[in-house]
């Protein structure tokens, strides 16, 4: 499928903010939050329009901010991109918070709320009355420091770069080389990556300490004993506490991590080895060349289309919308900021893929990973206020996530080898568990972090004491033990999205019990998949996953049912 025929949606007309509008200065959209916050509600009638028009103009501004986040991403040494994003972060975010918590207290007042359908809009004023609770004024400024220095990491990140067999590559395309067959050459490629990494630890240190500072500063203001306790809050996690946090690290390092021993043991006989490294881990143990499923960043999306067409024709032509209108970045090149995301556009309704592809099945699944999410974008698009369509990432995740393995029954389309498309299988499954420990050990640092003050070495001590636990013993890190110390700073999450992590942990889980669905049930579990997705955020996480026809679960009991049937399924392929 070279030529994909598409239909172009079109921006709805826009009923409140000028069709014309260009943001160049905050007097521009400043009247418009006057407008609401002056406008007087005379009925229910009154108070829906006016919801219906603050969606819009936070629409227009969340779109507009997405569209520079994305661009000075794409160029990171553009110095004109990176200024129109950190006008908008120094000269409109902070300008646009007073105005919106103005206009949540309003809406809280207003004598109509209580006409307002309790179950179309329960979840939505729940949050609503939390931002009110929170919100300090003197935080503005220190919310703008910290998001302007959050960027810094990628900054950093994206100038990194080695020099192998005398050509310069990405961190992300040098990584590839530790697929190698030859021992000899993965060493030396791991040496230079470690090398270049271990240049900028203490300038991340730093950064990191200077987060960290700026963060407890602004949970200390909103009334909170640390940034955990007020992230929590923030980020609207009414549905579990730290404790459950607690209660899946645990769950994950009894049930999982024996697994992920047992598969490293498994590689290590298999590839004769009496000493297992880092620069081990990723090649194929039988000592196969790496799995290269696409060409170029167009034989992945043509190829993507074409699995999700076979999934069910409607997710193909979501990725051909997205095709067509150019939402999609998807190669590494040089200058880009590492990571991948699908970003959500409320205005349009057509969310934007971006990565950093260089020909991997790791770049296989980021693909249907992010277009999980952009079918969820696409199927939530017509509800009628951007909050609703605002989900949680315990939900965002588990439509990525349920994607990468629905998929895997399309996958012929990157593999007409029978073998190589058992092995990528055999590998997503294997690494469906292996990535639970990382997420656990993340979750676990962050949460102690946050309610420990420490020092850098303090808590590089911490986190060799979180991978006792929640890292593979089989690892032999001798000589490499700074390496070690130090990998959590590979964590762009950490820096940048603090908390946000642990969701992929409990989204992974309901993506297992999904895809287990979905091989029972067929097009039913489908169905389920699609109409919890079209509820976007009206719903509380667990009647979400209730609508998915799964649990919201991440007991011992249940974490192990669902290895067990990973297990299962791996077995059956041998």
């Amino acid at each position: 499928m070279d030529t994909i025929t598409a239909n172009i949606p079109t921006r709805p007309k826009r009923k409140f903010v000028d069709e014309n509008l260009t943001v160049d200065r905050w007097q521009k959209i400043e009247v418009y939050f006057k407008s609401l916050l002056d406008r007087s509600i005379r009925s229910i009638q009154h108070l829906e329009q006016w919801l219906l028009d603050r969606s819009e103009l936070e629409s227009v501004l969340e779109e507009e901010q997405a569209w520079r986040y994305i661009k000075m991403n794409i160029d990171t040494t553009d110095e004109k991109l990176a200024k129109d994003f950190a006008f908008w972060i120094q000269e409109i975010s902070p300008k646009v918070a007073p105005f919106s918590h103005q206009l949540n207290i309003k809406l809280n007042c207003s004598p109509y709320l209580k006409e307002l359908d309790n179950e179309k809009y329960r979840i939505y004023l729940r949050g609503l009355k939390k931002a009110i609770e929170i919100y300090r004024d003197e935080n503005i400024p220190l919310i703008v420091e910290m998001e302007t220095k959050q960027q810094e990491y990628g900054a950093i990140a994206a100038k990194m770069s080695v020099e192998i067999d005398g050509e310069k590559m990405t961190m992300q395309k040098a990584a590839q080389l530790l697929k190698d067959t030859n021992r000899e050459k993965r060493e030396e490629v791991y040496n230079k990556i470690n090398n270049r990494r271990l240049q900028d630890v203490d300038i991340l240190d730093k950064l990191f300490d200077d987060l960290i500072a700026l963060r407890q500063k602004i949970a200390k203001n909103a009334g909170f004993d640390n940034y955990r306790d007020y992230k929590f809050a923030a980020m609207g996690r009414f549905d579990y506490t730290p404790d459950d946090c607690y209660a899946f690290h645990q769950s994950i390092a009894k049930e999982i991590m024996p697994i992920i021993e047992g598969f490293d043991k498994h590689r290590m006989q298999t590839m004769g080895l009496q000493d297992y490294r880092p620069w081990d881990t990723s090649v194929d143990p039988s000592g196969k060349a790496p799995l290269k499923p696409f060409e170029d960043g167009e034989d992945l999306i043509n190829k993507s289309i074409r699995c999700f067409e076979r999934i069910r024709p409607y997710y193909g032509e979501c990725l051909g919308t997205m095709k067509a209108m150019k939402h999609l970045d998807l190669e590494s090149k040089e200058g880009k900021a590492p990571g991948g995301f699908n970003y959500p556009l409320y205005e349009i309704g057509v969310p934007f893929i971006y990565m950093n592809a260089v020909g991997s099945q790791r770049d296989l699944v980021t693909m249907v990973h992010e277009g999980g999410h952009a079918i969820h974008s696409f199927l939530s698009r017509d509800l009628p206020l951007a909050d609703f369509k605002s989900v949680p990432s315990e939900v965002a995740e588990l439509a990525s996530m349920s994607m990468e393995l629905i998929s895997m029954d399309s996958w012929d389309e990157f593999y007409d080898n029978n073998e190589e498309l058992k092995r990528a299988k055999k590998e997503q499954m294997q690494k469906v568990l292996e990535g639970l420990p990382w997420i656990a050990a993340i979750d676990r640092f962050q949460q102690w972090i946050y309610t420990t003050p420490h020092t850098a070495d303090e808590r590089r001590i911490e986190w060799q004491n979180i991978m006792s636990e929640l890292g593979s013993s089989v690892v032999n890190w001798e000589g490499y033990e700074k390496a070690h110390q130090n990998i959590w700073q590979r964590q762009l999450h950490l820096f940048e999205v603090p908390f946000y992590y642990i969701e992929y942990g409990m989204a992974q889980l309901g993506a297992i019990a999904m895809w287990r669905s979905y091989k029972q049930l067929g097009e039913t579990a489908l169905n389920n998949y699609d109409a919890a997705l079209k509820l976007g955020y009206t719903k509380s996480i667990g009647e979400l996953y209730q609508t998915a026809g799964i649990e919201f679960n991440f007991s011992q009991q249940y974490v192990k049912e669902l290895a067990d049937f990973i297990k299962a399924e791996l077995a059956d392929m041998n």
